[in-house]
């Protein structure tokens, strides 16, 4: 217990929802990098960084907005765009705006391993997370997650991300 807490950390069913979370995150995440790993031969950090710069205007963005968008600690952005852009999937340049940063910009190589990429990826989120779950609790589960990240932005250490730009191909509903 904390030193400044009068009963225990979590109720019961907060802990009982905290790991039921906890359970879907990590195995829907082994699953996601599997899945991607073997039809497209991305990692699913991979294709969260090309995601990202794809939602961003030009397909580029500073190293420290990417990194606060993923919520990843700059060192690991740095080192894994350095893997990324040795298979030419991202480069770095100056910034167009500020010459004194660097922006990751996704290339051609990198927009087409994305394009290839999404379909199968979206499929699984279909298969794994949706096709399982009432349509009805949509509405109120995206609520309750909006309303988790933003507390997790208000009380957080990073700053706010900027806003997606656009959806990507293949994840929008179809008919």
């Amino acid at each position: 217990m904390s030193p400044n807490s009068t009963g225990p950390l979590l109720t019961p069913d907060q802990q009982d929802t905290w790991f039921a979370y906890m359970r879907v995150s990590l195995r829907l995440g082994y699953e996601m990098n599997r899945q991607l790993q073997t039809d497209s031969d991305l990692s699913l950090p991979d294709f969260d960084v090309l995601n990202a710069l794809a939602d961003s205007p030009d397909g580029r963005l500073q190293l420290t907005g990417l990194a606060t968008r993923l919520a990843w600690e700059r060192s690991r952005l740095s080192h894994h765009l350095q893997r990324m852009s040795a298979r030419g999937l991202v480069e770095r340049s100056p910034s167009v705006t500020d010459r004194r940063a660097t922006e990751a910009v996704l290339t051609d190589a990198g927009r087409a391993a994305l394009t290839a990429a999404t379909p199968g990826h979206a499929e699984l989120v279909r298969r794994m997370f949706f096709d399982g779950l009432d349509p009805a609790l949509l509405p109120a589960l995206r609520t309750a997650l909006e309303q988790v990240h933003e507390q997790v932005l208000t009380h957080g250490t990073l700053p706010r991300p900027g806003r997606p730009q656009r959806r990507l191909p293949g994840l929008e509903p179809t008919g």
